[in-house]
């Protein structure tokens, strides 16, 4: 019983060559993130290189915060896949679906997403933290697509 408990949230939904590009680069920044100081300075290089300095700071806090948010108001803790993983989870693709929403303006369905990682006393915010996210994020996958352009993007790794 206990083991099943430990891993909802992990099932494999999709894969990250399906995903666009800043979708994955989120996907992926939540995996450093969440693997510790020098993950979360890659993350932090990442948005300095998009956006400078001053910029960059209020797009990790607001990234840091939502993370933040859910994992603290989460009914149980969030599964995630390792950094280099091909595989997106469960908890990976409702987090990835709740910034997608919030950033085309779909604040009330970002919200119903959010109750499912969070619970609705917290909804409307998270909700409101994911728009800001979804649009730096996508920012950030975009300054590094020149560098990506001369890689054949037709390809699926298996392993």
């Amino acid at each position: 019983m206990n083991e099943g408990f430990q891993t909802h949230g992990s099932a494999a939904v999709t894969v990250m060559n399906r995903l666009e590009g800043w979708e994955a680069n989120l996907v992926r920044n939540l995996r450093l993130w969440c693997d510790g100081p020098l993950g979360r300075s890659k993350v932090c290089n990442e948005y300095a290189r998009a956006y400078g300095a001053p910029v960059a700071r209020e797009k990790v806090q607001a990234f840091e915060t939502l993370v933040r948010t859910i994992t603290k108001h989460a009914s149980r803790p969030l599964v995630r896949h390792e950094v280099g993983c091909s595989c997106v989870g469960s908890d990976e693709c409702i987090y990835l679906n709740l910034i997608k929403t919030a950033a085309a303006g779909h604040l009330n369905d970002a919200a119903l997403i959010a109750t499912l990682l969070a619970g609705p006393a917290h909804a409307e915010a998270i909700a409101l933290l994911a728009g800001q996210v979804g649009e730096g994020a996508k920012r950030v996958s975009y300054s590094h697509s020149v560098k990506k352009s001369t890689h054949v993007t037709n390809v699926t790794r298996l392993h």
